[in-house]
């Protein structure tokens, strides 16, 4: 996930922020025992889905991959697959020797 920035948006923080807050919120009052209070905080972080969402669909979130990039990451892939790193390298020093 690090390779592709998973979650590194203002859209994935934004809505992370709030439903963590709206987790804490619901955990307080669960302790206090106040239904209400509870429910407030499920909505809260449910409010940060949403929030999420609409960043995302405001294009604050990672734009999709098009059909040449994903061709282009699935034929480095196979190639990598084929001829792990350094392989070619050695074959390439071997004949240098020969």
């Amino acid at each position: 996930m690090a390779g592709t920035s998973h979650g590194h948006t203002p859209a994935a923080w934004t809505g992370a922020t709030i439903c963590f807050i709206g987790f804490c919120i619901a955990g307080v009052f669960m302790v206090a025992a106040n239904q209400p209070g509870f429910w407030a905080g499920i909505g809260v972080a449910l409010l940060g889905g949403v929030v999420g969402l609409a960043m995302k669909a405001a294009g604050l979130g990672m734009p999709k991959e098009s059909a040449e990039m994903a061709e282009a990451r699935a034929a480095a892939v196979r190639q990598h697959i084929e001829n792990p790193a350094g392989t070619q390298a050695r074959s390439e020093a071997q004949a240098q020797t020969v």
